[in-house]
């Protein structure tokens, strides 16, 4: 028998859109993430996530279902992989977590403190369905509160990750969050998932995203560039576009030809398929 989450928004309700993703990637014979605790926390949750047509149809083939949150995801996980490697005493920040265990997938040393950030209601909920390490803390708070980050070590380089955060916050709460980061830590990265304007209106407007189209708040942008002009201190390390993924080579032929003809333009690229921004400070 499941647990009973508490009443959420449709922005806290996508945290089950992204689980959900990672559980059935785990269900695959050759998954991409292979995140098989992301089932079990699913399972524990009771939530059912045939109110997502977009992984319940029986349409769509099940790796196309998945790609773009598995993929996304295990991307997010090498930059936080690769940064607490060069600096194994850093923080780490997840913010909007939801109930995601990049944590475990990782692995970091015992001497990275790990931040996971977001709502109380859902961090009481991660409480009762995920292990708690000694160096796992979890933080229940509006992102857009200036006073959160007073918990959180100031001495340390950070590696600051977000996986399906940014289309539920406004502009401006973005922006200043954004800032806060950079000026909070000493040096650090910050990756995240980026939604373009096509993908806000997407989300807002297909049916198999109602369940969360009332929590979007964010225009979403095109230029990568964009960040680095709302927070001076970040430079653009990095953009990966999933049209160019390794892991293309396990999906459908119709979806590795589109791959193929979308891939060689970033601006087609960000449009129809998900993309990675990574950022140093």
């Amino acid at each position: 028998m499941g647990i009973t989450p508490p009443a959420l928004t449709p922005a806290q309700k996508s945290l089950f859109l992204t689980l959900g993703g990672r559980a059935f990637d785990s269900r695959l014979p050759r998954p991409f993430l292979g995140d098989t605790m992301a089932d079990e926390v699913l399972r524990k949750t009771g939530y059912d996530v045939a109110k997502f047509p977009t992984l319940s149809s029986r349409l769509v083939d099940p790796r196309t279902k998945v790609f773009d949150i598995a993929v996304r995801a295990k991307r997010l996980d090498e930059a936080v992989r690769q940064f607490v490697t060069r600096h194994p005493d850093a923080v780490v920040l997840d913010l909007g977590a939801g109930l995601d265990s990049r944590m475990f997938r990782v692995d970091p040393p015992h001497t990275v403190d790990w931040y996971d950030i977001d709502f109380p209601e859902v961090i009481a909920v991660r409480q009762q369905v995920l292990p708690q390490p000694a160096n796992a803390h979890g933080i229940g708070a509006d992102l857009t509160d200036p006073h959160w980050l007073d918990d959180v070590p100031d001495d340390r380089p950070s590696v600051i990750v977000a996986d399906g955060l940014i289309a539920f916050l406004t502009q401006e709460g973005f922006v200043s969050l954004l800032n806060r980061l950079t000026s909070h830590f000493p040096s650090g990265e910050v990756a995240f998932n980026s939604y373009t304007t096509y993908a806000v209106w997407t989300v807002k407007h297909i049916p198999g995203f109602a369940a969360i189209a009332g929590g979007v708040a964010n225009p979403g942008f095109n230029d990568p560039r964009e960040p680095e002009r709302w927070a001076p201190a970040l430079t653009l390390a990095e953009e990966i576009f999933l049209t160019r993924a390794p892991e293309l080579t396990d999906m459908p032929l119709s979806v590795r030809l589109a791959s193929r003809l979308f891939a060689p333009s970033p601006a087609l690229s960000r449009m129809l398929g998900a993309t990675v921004l990574r950022y140093c400070f």
